[in-house]
């Protein structure tokens, strides 16, 4: 069953938003079969921020893959007003419910790996301070 995005309201939280620590390619496919190909720079439940040669026209909609740690993720987008001349924002319409969980698990990885570098960095300058009181 497709996953739909709920739409944001005042009493909603915003979705996480991640940067995947290594470079991940993206592939989109318009309906008309045209391929063009980015990278994700932001990811969220609901949407992202691509890196792309060249942006496509604001609300065309487009299947758009990539490859996460959890396997890959597959879903309808439509394509959002351009940042800049090659950053380009979009908005899920629909995942399926297991590109969704792979989304998910994929998000949460990643936020783990920020906290556990955070705490990580924390411990060292606590060190550091240490050694230098002495």
């Amino acid at each position: 069953m497709p996953y739909l995005p709920q739409t944001q309201t005042h009493a909603r939280r915003r979705a996480e938003r991640v940067r995947f620590p290594e470079s991940t390619p993206v592939v989109l496919r318009s309906p008309d079969g045209g391929r063009f190909s980015g990278r994700l720079q932001v990811i969220s439940l609901t949407g992202g921020l691509l890196s792309m040669p060249k942006p496509l026209q604001q609300g065309s909609v487009v299947k758009l893959m990539f490859l996460a740690q959890t396997g890959s993720v597959l879903g309808s987008a439509e394509m959002l007003s351009p940042l800049s001349w090659d950053q380009q924002a979009f908005r899920f319409m629909a995942l399926h419910d297991d590109d969704e969980s792979r989304l998910r698990a994929a998000i949460e990885m990643s936020l783990e790996q920020s906290r556990r570098e955070t705490e990580q960095r924390g411990r060292e300058r606590e060190q550091l301070e240490k050694f230098t009181a002495w």
